[in-house]
Order: structure tokens, then C-alpha cells, then sequence
């Protein structure tokens, strides 16, 4: 049976940029793939943002890992010509007046959190550089971007083949057999031929599907309390290319306590589109699809008007749909990224990453360096 030091299960951003970084110190590794190509779920299919960390609870691997990733991809991408933005973001509250008292918690958490260009801006001074739009305040973040996740998936991917890791599409990992010096993988592909072979270290990186992957290898989810929740997000493409224009940077309503998302928010594009999304609402996880409900225009243009007055219903057409992989379920309290070496619960070099929504994108780099710690005292 062959040999190798890893196997990565899923090629979205995060399992692409953990691989990258284990091949570059020169682990032999296998990213295992079901798709005929990298990110065909959580990472093609979400706003394209690099967060700041603003909104994450000060300490949890959330907002650490936000923003130090920030750092870390800002300076990918400006190093490798990946196409990204600077763009800066507006939290804005708009006429309620209990959103403006909510900005200055959202600035010292900020703050607690080591973000860096945090400040509350006033009514005259959002005109100023956003006179389109409609607030009484907002916070303004100097450090929130747009990003090609495309071609920084496909820069990862290179980066992992340059150093001699592999990546193999159309294969579905269907066994995992704990042994006493690491994991025998069996893998499935689409002709049916089936394949087995051993690795000293298993990550699972399988987004939407990462519960399923750690009850294969025999953990008990129920009890580690890593069942996922689906929770879809739609999302509207503005088609008025003269209304564009009339937005300049990220803007996003103050968030509720509680919420399954951000609320909805305008988000520019490096084209320089503009879209409005993602809702949040649970849905069955065996039954979920990726359609845009025409049906939910009106409500996105009502939740955008508040901050976007130029805006008409007529505006919007459907664009795309995501999933997030979520730990805690509707109306719920906080649940952190799940990155952790099993061996406490009897699986030794087997890396769980459970739950990896937002900001899993920006995140990345940074959760690449962590899971690399996991697993030197291993490998070593």
C-alpha cells in the first residue's frame, strides 16, 4: 500500500492553501477532491471579501486567524499579481438610532481584536466620500478588501504541484481505517475503480460535507458537537451599470445580535459590478440547491433601500447562491472554527476543520500556518 505523510480531504481555499504550505516543506501529500475541479462549493460561491475581523468574539480562532490571514493574503496577492482590492467598508446605521450605539461596541471589539483602521465616522464625513448613500454614522474599516478567489485557488494549486503534492479531482474518500501508525483512505472514482492507500496524517478540509468525513473515520459527531447546520445565502446582481457607479466601497448594515449572517450588504466586484447578499436562512441539508428565489427581490431591495436610496426593484436580477457549513443552528449563540488534532478522543493525526464558514476565505493563510503547528510534533 503506498505511502504518503498527508492526505487532505476537500480542494476549496482553505484544504488548496494548508496543501501548499505542507508540500513547500517538503511533506509527500494527496488532496483528495470529489469535483472535477478546486472549489465548486463554499469557495466560488460567497461574497469575494478579505474581512478585517471586526465582528468575531475577542480570543476565538474566528477573529485570530481573520486578522492575521488579512495580513498574510494582502501581501499573496501583492506578491503574485492575484487580482484584489483594497476597497474599504462602511458599517452604517441607517434610522434607527440604537445602530449608532451599537458602532462603538463594534470598534472596541474591533480593537480587542488587533484590527487595525478602525473609526466611527459621522453623517457629514460619510457624504463626503459616499454622498449616494443614506446613514446617520458608521464605522469605517481601511483594512477590508475584495478578492479573485478563482485565481488565488488556482495560485495555490500550482504552488502545491510545484512542490511535488498532488491533487486528485472526480474521487470521493468513502473509508477511513484508524491503523496504529496513522489512516488507511480508500478513495472511489467516477469509474467505480477503488484504491487504498496509508498516510501518517488525514486533514479534513471537506467543508459542507467535513461532519460526514470525521463520522467516517469513526468519531462520534453527536457528542463532539461537530453536526453541521445548512444556512443558504442568495445573493442579486445590480444590472444599472450607471448605479455602479454611485457606490465606491463595501457597504453593510449594522449587524444584529443572534443573526445567521451579516445582513444583507452591497459588495463591489473588481469589474466593478455591484451585488447585493446573501441572505441567511436554514434549509434541510439533504434536500438544499443552489437556485435564487426570483420571489426574494423585493425583500433585498427593501433591506438594501435603507442605506442605497437610488436603488429600484427593477434593478436586481438573480445571480448566485452559496451554503455555509454551520455549527450553531437558528438564533443559536456563537460557535468557533473547529481546527483540531483528534489524538485527546483517541485519533491521533487526524486534523479536524469543522464549521469553516466566514471568514474561512480570509482566514486561510493564517489557518494553513496553524494547522502546519498541529501537525509538526508529529511529523517531526
Amino acid at each position: 500500500m503506498e505511502k504518503v505523510d498527508v492526505v487532505i480531504v476537500g480542494a476549496g481555499i482553505v484544504g488548496l492553501t494548508i496543501g501548499a504550505r505542507l508540500a513547500k516543506a517538503g511533506r509527500s501529500l494527496y488532496v483528495i477532491e470529489r469535483h472535477d475541479s478546486f472549489g465548486q462549493e463554499i469557495s466560488s460561491r460567497n461574497s469575494e471579501v478579505i474581512h478585517a475581523g471586526i465582528y468575531y468574539p475577542s480570543g476565538s480562532l474566528k477573529a485570530r486567524l481573520c486578522v492575521e490571514g488579512n495580513k498574510m493574503l494582502y501581501e499573496i496577492c501583492s506578491k503574485n499579481a492575484i487580482g484584489h482590492r483594497r476597497v474599504e467598508k462602511l458599517i452604517v446605521a441607517t434610522n434607527v438610532k440604537e445602530e449608532e450605539k451599537d458602532l462603538p461596541k463594534l470598534l472596541e471589539n474591533g480593537k480587542r481584536n488587533g484590527v487595525l483602521g478602525l473609526k466611527i465616522i459621522t453623517k457629514s464625513e460619510v457624504a463626503k466620500i459616499e454622498p449616494n448613500i443614506e446613514a446617520r454614522a458608521a464605522l469605517y474599516s481601511s483594512s477590508t478588501g475584495i478578492i479573485d478567489t478563482h485565481n488565488l485557488m488556482k495560485y495555490f494549486e500550482y504552488k502545491l504541484k510545484e512542490n511535488k503534492g498532488e491533487v486528485t479531482y472526480n474521487c470521493n474518500v468513502v473509508g477511513l481505517r484508524k491503523l496504529p501508525d496513522g489512516y488507511e483512505v480508500t478513495v472511489k472514482d467516477t469509474s467505480g475503480d477503488i484504491f487504498n492507500f496509508h498516510s501518517q496524517i488525514v486533514i479534513n478540509s471537506a467543508g459542507l460535507e467535513s461532519d460526514s468525513i470525521a463520522q467516517m473515520a469513526g468519531i462520534d459527531t453527536k457528542k463532539q458537537n461537530y453536526c453541521l447546520k445548512y444556512c443558504k445565502g442568495q445573493y442579486f446582481r445590480v444590472t444599472n451599470s450607471r448605479k455602479h457607479a454611485l457606490v465606491n466601497r463595501l457597504i453593510y448594515p449594522v449587524p444584529h445580535e443572534r443573526a445567521s449572517g451579516l445582513g444583507v450588504h452591497a459588495t463591489k466586484d473588481l469589474a466593478g459590478g455591484l451585488r447585493l447578499g446573501p441572505d441567511a436562512y436554514y434549509v434541510d441539508r439533504n434536500k438544499f440547491d443552489y437556485e435564487v428565489d426570483i420571489s426574494k427581490r423585493k425583500a433585498f431591495c427593501g433591506a438594501a433601500l435603507k442605506f442605497l436610496p437610488f436603488l429600484e426593484e427593477e434593478d436586481l436580477i438573480p445571480d448566485t447562491a452559496g451554503m455555509r457549513p454551520k455549527l450553531q443552528g437558528e438564533n443559536e449563540d456563537f460557535r468557533d472554527f473547529v481546527i483540531k488534532e483528534e489524538n485527546c478522543i483517541g485519533f491521533p493525526g487526524f486534523i479536524n476543520l469543522i464549521g469553516i464558514e466566514s471568514p474561512g476565505l480570509t482566514g486561510s493563510p493564517a489557518i494553513a500556518e496553524y494547522v502546519e503547528g498541529l501537525i509538526k510534533p508529529i511529523l517531526s
